[in-house]
């Protein structure tokens, strides 16, 4: 199993219909987790990407009827470079 995370940003506050629909997609295999911050209007979902594709996350969100606008990269910071040594 390998576990990989999407956010995506979305416009409008999902209506309650939209909300159940997206608590049902919690039993679609290959997801694990699905988590809001709705301060930053974010959904992040973490799911098997050997059983499901992004695509196929995104779709399941728009069909459940979230209205997403963009996916958000995640990226990782790479480590500090070290000082070079001073040749003495």
């Amino acid at each position: 199993m390998t576990t990989v995370d999407v956010v995506y940003r979305y416009e409008a506050v999902p209506a309650a219909g939209a909300v159940a629909a997206m608590a049902r997609l919690r039993e679609v295999y290959g997801v694990r987790q699905i988590g809001f911050q709705e301060r930053e209007k974010t959904v992040r979902v973490e799911y098997d990407s050997t059983r499901l594709s992004e695509p196929v996350i995104h779709n399941l969100l728009r069909r459940a009827g979230l209205d997403i606008v963009e996916r958000v990269v995640l990226t990782t910071v790479p480590p500090p470079t070290p000082a070079p040594i001073p040749a003495s």
